[in-house]
């Protein structure tokens, strides 16, 4: 079973057990629109909190709530424990700022310059790898000379 996040203007009002849940944006916003035609989905944001022992524990105890898998249980350096929640931030639509278009890339000017295939011909036989020759010690070449007989001298 998938995630899914609590709504909520605030972290309070995300982490009550009533809080409406929805897995996907699309589904956070159909969502918005029933609750308060208003609101909009502002991002997915992660808070962390630093509760006590107690209070990590109920709040990952079993419960009816809507919204599963939004919390995430974790330790600072000292052992106490941090809990991330993450969860749909619902905003007013002016209060939301709309990310920037990215600019379209500029490929006119990477067509027009020919394909350098450099690469391509320096590394294809492998020239860059090490030799594969085994070393040789010079010392032993004489293990494997032939002993010359007195007919041969």
């Amino acid at each position: 079973m998938s995630h899914a996040y609590p709504l909520g203007k605030t972290l309070d009002a995300a982490l009550s057990k009533v809080a409406p849940a929805a897995r996907t944006l699309a589904e956070a916003e159909a969502l918005a629109a029933t609750l308060d035609g208003n609101l909009k989905v502002a991002e997915l944001a992660t808070d962390w909190l630093t509760v006590s022992a107690e209070a990590a524990d109920a709040m990952f105890a079993p419960s009816d709530a809507l919204a599963h898998g939004h919390l995430q249980r974790y330790e600072d350096e000292k052992g106490n424990p941090v809990v991330a929640v993450i969860w749909w931030k619902l905003a007013v639509p002016g209060a939301v700022k709309e990310k920037p278009a990215r600019p379209a890339p500029k490929a006119d000017a990477k067509a027009a310059e020919p394909a350098d295939h450099t690469d391509d011909l320096y590394f294809r036989r492998g020239r860059t790898k090490p030799s594969r020759r085994r070393y040789v010690d010079p010392r032993q070449l004489d293990l494997f000379r032939q002993a010359k007989t007195d007919s041969e001298t």
